[in-house]
């Protein structure tokens, strides 16, 4: 099949693991970067043209699209579908899951597991916010924040108090959320792929650090999953409607709560803990469920 990967950066492990293992498939591979496509949307033939050329088409597009260009590269995304190609994650999806909000409105809709959350737009509703949750210690979330950025742990209700005021002061949109502290600064990334977790690995934040993403010193371990948290990671795929994701949880004393539904979960980490290819059983999802074009337009990718 003719495969396009979505991704600014040929360089990145998980682009080139995609790369490589397509390749020794017998797909052609192709990576296109996002911001380098664009569309003329008035024609009753849908093409996306990349650096002068219009593109042929793909059977499977496998978007890698970073959350600061959720919007233009979901629009790409939503064009290669206009075409019929088969999207690993299809744009509405991706969507979904970027906005922390919405996800979580969608995950506690299905009933699954989550920290006490609360949002609010005005700064005098701050004390009743943070009663709401539960009281300190609470973290505070940027909805725009990624990879541990705009994340804060208020250990006082008067500190959470001067925290959410400054953001709001800055028109910034934010969560909060009651603290997991058993859950000792850890948390269990399920990697899944057609809504079943293929590999999973747990993530220890740095000494003295709350989060465990690894971009912030974090370590990762191969983790043996619990009935419960397998079901919660298959549940909160299925309710993003992704079929590739990475989805976070925390070991909470009422069961597992999700924290994350990630469209575009990093192969490096999950493969390095774990020993599996991961990026093996993406294609396995793909050649399951994509159907090749019967003729293709040939043309520079």
């Amino acid at each position: 099949m003719r495969i396009a990967i979505l991704s600014r950066n040929k360089k990145l492990y998980s682009t080139k693991r995609l790369i490589e293992v397509g390749k020794a498939r017998g797909h052609e591979v192709d990576v296109i970067d996002t911001l380098q496509c664009y569309m003329d949307i008035t024609k009753s033939r849908p093409v996306v043209r990349y650096r002068g050329e219009e593109l042929p088409k793909y059977d499977v597009v496998i978007p890698r699209i970073g959350a600061s260009v959720t919007f233009y590269g979901t629009a790409v995304v939503r064009q290669f579908e206009m075409m019929g190609t088969f999207s690993v994650n299809e744009s509405v999806a991706i969507s979904r899951s970027r906005d922390k909000l919405r996800s979580l409105q969608l995950l506690s809709r299905e009933g699954i597991g989550l920290p006490r959350t609360g949002f609010a737009n005005k700064s005098n509703n701050t004390k009743d916010l943070i009663k709401t949750v539960g009281g300190a210690p609470l973290v505070i979330k940027l909805l725009e924040g990624t990879q541990g950025i705009g994340v804060v742990l208020a250990e006082t209700n008067k500190s959470a108090e001067a925290i959410i005021e400054a953001f709001m002061g800055l028109n910034a949109n934010i969560l909060v959320q009651a603290f997991v502290k058993e859950a000792n600064g850890a948390d269990i990334r399920c990697f899944v792929v057609g809504n079943k977790v293929v590999a999973a690995m747990k993530r220890q934040g740095a000494e003295g650090e709350f989060r465990s993403n690894l971009h912030r010193g974090g370590s990762a371990t191969l983790f043996k999953l619990s009935p419960a948290e397998r079901a919660t990671a298959v549940a909160a795929a299925k309710a993003m409607g992704l079929g590739v994701c990475g989805v976070d949880l925390l070991q909470a004393n009422g069961g597992p709560v999700v924290m994350e539904v990630n469209s575009s979960p990093g192969l490096e980490g999950i493969e390095v803990a774990t020993k599996k290819d991961v990026a093996g059983l993406i294609y396995d999802y793909i050649e399951k469920n994509a159907k090749p074009f019967k003729t293709r337009t040939r043309g520079k990718g």
